[in-house]
């Protein structure tokens, strides 16, 4: 097949319209055009054509390093449930891990199961999108009805993102599961068997919670945090778990920088924090996932071996990063067997 581009005014204005449009909304994707205008006006008009029509169809389909990967973005998006109810997740100011404070607004989305469904456990959800953004509306709320569902309250957490902040996402995951055990008795949830998933880099939220965890702080003057921060269980499903080779590296700029201290890349490398009292832990992976390997997954469960914990890993074949955009015979392979491991764990009925 042969495609015609005419040369001459009509692309140069084709081009500039790309420019204006919303495509280009994107500053680094503008840049590209914009350069290409100031820097080749003197150019023949014929060669000047070309690289402008080549700039704006690339500028369509740039995408940044910290971008979510696109498997992440197929499945259409699910109406908004409304929550049984909402919490401040803070008092008002929220610990920034350095001795500052700052405003918070967000809220736990908390979602209850029928009574007559009911079966006292919970879990605190963790939506992914690589530290710079939430996809709850694929990790989240689906989740949140199919947990209900099952008899399990789902509280979602929309950490606040890191920006370099290397502690606050941590410090919110601790504060939702003091909140979620503080309202324990209220909403009918048994403060032993709350739980913690996570996607993505949700994983990596969810699994930094899981390996950093106190039993709270007796002279607290707040009474939340004088509750244990120590999930029950942990699902983590394609997780980044890693901050050192395996690691994604959108995520790892996003909290800990471009060239991050040695320090800290161990601390937030989860895989070298578990220890002998790290909760029982449930992995799904694809072992085609390119953006976040399935090494994050493994690393974590050697570890977990050799500290003799229960774990369990879930290497599924295909499906890439979201495993073929959180829908399919795939996704609900994960989470018909994460109720199999929790019901063997004793922490739900079998399913």
């Amino acid at each position: 097949m042969k495609i015609s581009v005419p040369l001459g005014m009509d692309s140069l204005r084709g081009c500039a319209d790309v420019v204006k449009s919303k495509r280009c909304s994107n500053p680094r994707r503008t840049c590209v055009l914009v350069l290409l205008f100031t820097c080749t006006h003197s150019m023949p008009l014929r060669t000047l054509s070309w690289l402008l029509i080549i700039a704006a169809l690339s500028a369509v389909g740039f995408t940044t390093a910290a971008d979510v990967p696109k498997s992440m973005a197929a499945a259409p998006a699910a109406p908004k449930p409304t929550p049984t109810e909402r919490i401040a997740l803070w008092p008002g100011k929220a610990p920034n891990g350095d001795g500052t404070f700052e405003e918070c607004t967000k809220e736990l989305e908390v979602f209850l199961p029928p009574a007559n469904k009911a079966n006292g456990a919970a879990i605190v959800l963790c939506p992914g999108g690589g530290y710079i953004r939430h996809v709850t509306e694929r990790e989240g709320y689906p989740i949140a009805e199919w947990l209900n569902d099952h008899g399990i309250a789902c509280i979602i957490l929309e950490y606040r993102l890191p920006k370099l902040r290397h502690a606050v996402p941590l410090l919110d995951a601790q504060r939702a599961l003091r909140l979620t055990r503080a309202n324990a008795e209220r909403w009918k949830i048994d403060p032993q068997r709350t739980g913690i998933l996570g996607f993505s880099a949700g994983g990596h939220v969810a699994a930094t919670a899981t390996t950093h965890f106190d039993a709270g702080r007796a002279d607290a003057t707040d009474p939340i945090e004088r509750l244990s921060c120590r999930p029950s269980f942990a699902w983590l499903v394609y997780p980044v778990v890693t901050m050192g080779e395996f690691t994604h590296g959108g995520s790892r700029k996003e909290l800990l920088g471009e060239v991050p201290p040695a320090d800290l890349v161990r601390l937030y490398s989860n895989e070298l924090q578990v220890g002998d009292d790290t909760p029982p832990v449930f992995f799904a992976h694809a072992v085609d996932d390119k953006a976040v390997p399935i090494e994050n997954s493994r690393q974590f469960v050697a570890a977990m071996k050799a500290h003799h914990r229960a774990v369990e890993l879930l290497e599924l074949p295909s499906g890439g990063h979201g495993l073929n955009g959180c829908k399919g015979p795939l996704w609900e392979q994960w989470k018909a067997a994460a109720l199999v491991w929790c019901a063997k764990e004793k922490l739900i009925p079998a399913p």
